[in-house]
């Protein structure tokens, strides 16, 4: 059963990378970037894993990342297979804290360099709540530190607007909230919402986990270039669902 509190959770798992990994993930990347031209996953991107209903993609990169960023689907096989590895060794200490999840979507390759950054926002319980497999966490791991900023941050909230109503579906524990969509800077009533922020500082290799539900974003890098995978954690339908 899926809990409230896994979605709203924030945790870390040290050493979710070993050096080696860490350094093998660096020079995959930087063969892939080399041959497949940068420029085509930054500032000439016209696509993006963020969508906003009623936008277009562009518009919603102005909204959730207003100073560009490097993005990559479809990441090298070899980079998914050391990811996918790390995420097997680390499933029983992911489950201490959200229970419910057992799998982990394709990974994301992001790179952030100075005044870059992404704004506040909610993942949901995407792409549909109310169906399976059902978006529990998201999750972050550094390979490359920014040598100033671009620091993930989290932010709560008891303002009970982000709250759209409660749910009685299949799946869920009796009390189960879902978070109003359209949680992200595009929105007037996400914008004026009175939240405080909790910043993270992470060492290269660490994965951070947050919820589904949760608002967090990244500081802008001020220095140097921060370089991350990112992907987003599920939980199966039940046998017999």
């Amino acid at each position: 059963m899926i809990h409230l509190a896994e979605t709203l959770a924030i945790g870390s798992i040290e050493d979710f990378l070993t050096p080696a990994e860490a350094t093998a993930l660096r020079d995959i990347m930087d063969a892939f970037l080399a041959d497949q031209r940068p420029a085509g996953f930054g500032t000439r991107r016209t696509t993006s894993i963020h969508e906003i209903p009623g936008h277009t993609a562009v518009q919603a990169m102005a909204v959730y990342e207003p100073a560009g960023r490097i993005e990559i689907t479809g990441i090298p096989g070899a980079a998914e297979q050391i990811l996918s590895d790390a995420f097997a060794r680390a499933l029983p200490a992911i489950n201490r804290g959200m229970p419910s999840i057992s799998r982990c979507r394709p990974w994301t390759y992001v790179e952030y360099g100075p005044g870059q950054h992404i704004t506040p926002h909610l993942d949901g319980i995407a792409p549909d709540p109310l169906s399976w497999p059902r978006q529990i966490a998201g999750i972050s791991i550094v390979i490359t530190e920014a040598a100033a900023g671009g620091g993930f941050f989290v932010e709560t909230t008891s303002d009970q607007q982000l709250w759209e109503r409660s749910c009685e579906q299949d799946g869920y524990s009796p009390g189960m909230h879902l978070a109003r969509d359209g949680a992200d800077q595009s929105a007037d009533w996400f914008q004026a919402m009175t939240r405080t922020r909790w910043q993270v500082t992470a060492a290269a290799g660490t994965a951070l986990l947050y919820g589904s539900q949760l608002t967090h974003g990244t500081e802008p890098v001020r220095e140097g270039r921060a370089r991350k995978f990112i992907s987003w954690l599920t939980a199966q339908a039940p046998q017999g669902a």
